[in-house]
């Protein structure tokens, strides 16, 4: 099966889309990737995005209309990833939406909010459309997130030690595959959202995130700033767990910051990064990693990427672009997995990961042009996924 994957992450700068082969021989899941597009959200669009966002305050207007633009803008890049990577023969398309609220109380999720109504998506392209992945794991006792977990620890099942799968986006997550244990998947905090926040006050809007992680490679870490952070109950909290922007945030910062006296933009830079990197790397070794795979768009950072090997010690780094999957892609990928799941019968998580109940098949099916036609459902779910070379389209 021909899916497309699309996925905007907590930074919100762009709408990703990855499109694959997908195929069940036995009980492996072979994915050969077909490439990926990526469109930035039109500047209007992010700026009302980013205003609507917590800890602001918005209207069912702006909902509405944030609803509307994000799944027009989910729907262009939908179709251009079919007719530029599928020669126009994607035959399902799974979308993540924007996550704009995740409502989280004393360890427990009570809901999620991914907006970008598929209706667009099914519309433009005439495919059906699969969305709205994280709802039924929160409904079964799940944290909803992360969801990538089921496909970290097929892909990730059968190499030596302990391997942790890294993702580094606005927020970071892990899966991990403990030797003798249920994989277990929880955030671990920021990666790149209190960088990015950081970025953007401080350079009153010049820039939007630290490119190539220069601003942080001129800094000094602030041992005050950094302990303060640190002392975050987050941290300490038990997996499964889940975070967002709901907590990390610019005024979530800027309250820290008043408590250790004024900073150059350098230091802050600096002392975030370094957040992220401590945080993750405290989470790897209580993990008892072995190694750690890491994607997003932050391995795109050599000052985080940098700092993180040195918290890792002798734990190995490399990215997901080392076994195959490429880096920059990889959620993309795997929300299409998630979709291929989902159309053939099969549940799309693991309840070690996110403490749901029990496992569940995830999402909701808008039809394309052609009706609702559905494969045959699966006889068994995989056990394994491998990444195999790009096919061919034809």
């Amino acid at each position: 099966m021909r899916v497309i994957g699309l996925m905007s992450g907590t930074s919100y700068d762009a709408v990703d889309a990855a499109a694959a082969d997908l195929h069940l021989v036995g009980d492996t899941l072979e994915l050969a990737p077909l490439g990926m597009l990526s469109e930035p959200y039109p500047d209007g669009l992010r700026a009302a995005l980013a205003a609507a966002l917590p800890p602001a305050g918005t209207t069912m207007e702006d909902v509405c209309r944030l609803d509307t633009r994000i799944g027009q803008s989910f729907a262009s890049l939908a179709v251009r990833a079919d007719r530029e990577l599928c020669e126009g023969r994607a035959e399902l398309i799974v979308s993540h939406g924007q996550t704009v609220y995740h409502w989280t109380d004393e360890g427990r999720v009570h809901g999620t909010l991914q907006i970008g109504r598929p209706a667009w998506i099914a519309e433009a392209t005439g495919r059906p459309v699969i969305s709205d992945l994280r709802t039924r794991d929160v409904a079964a006792g799940g944290q909803g997130a992360p969801l990538v977990s089921i496909v970290d620890t097929l892909w990730l099942r059968g190499r030596p030690g302990a391997p942790v799968a890294l993702n580094l986006g606005g927020i970071a997550n892990i899966t991990a595959l403990p030797e003798g244990a249920e994989p277990l998947a929880f955030d671990t905090g920021p990666a790149n959202a209190l960088v990015d926040a950081a970025v953007h006050h401080l350079t009153n809007g010049r820039l939007d995130y630290d490119t190539d992680g220069a601003l942080a490679a001129r800094g000094s870490v602030s041992e005050r700033l950094l302990d303060r952070l640190l002392d975050e109950p987050y941290y300490a909290l038990p997996a499964p767990k889940t975070t967002g922007k709901e907590l990390f945030h610019l005024p979530y910062l800027l309250a820290a910051l008043a408590e250790c006296g004024p900073l150059p933009a350098e230091d802050v830079t600096a002392t975030v990064t370094l957040l992220t990197a401590r945080t993750v790397a405290d989470a790897a070794h209580a993990v008892g990693a072995s190694e750690v795979i890491a994607s997003g768009g932050g391995t795109k950072n050599p000052t985080l990427m940098a700092m993180l090997r040195a918290e890792l010690g002798a734990v190995r780094l490399h990215t997901s672009d080392d076994l195959g999957l490429p880096s920059a892609a990889k959620e993309a990928y795997a929300f299409a997995v998630l979709g291929f799941l989902t159309a053939h019968g099969l549940p799309g998580t693991v309840p070690s990961c996110t403490g749901a109940r029990h496992s569940g098949v995830l999402g909701s099916i808008t039809p394309g042009a052609g009706g609702l036609r559905l494969p045959t459902p699966a006889q068994t779910a995989p056990e394994r996924l491998l990444v195999t070379s790009s096919a061919t389209v034809g």
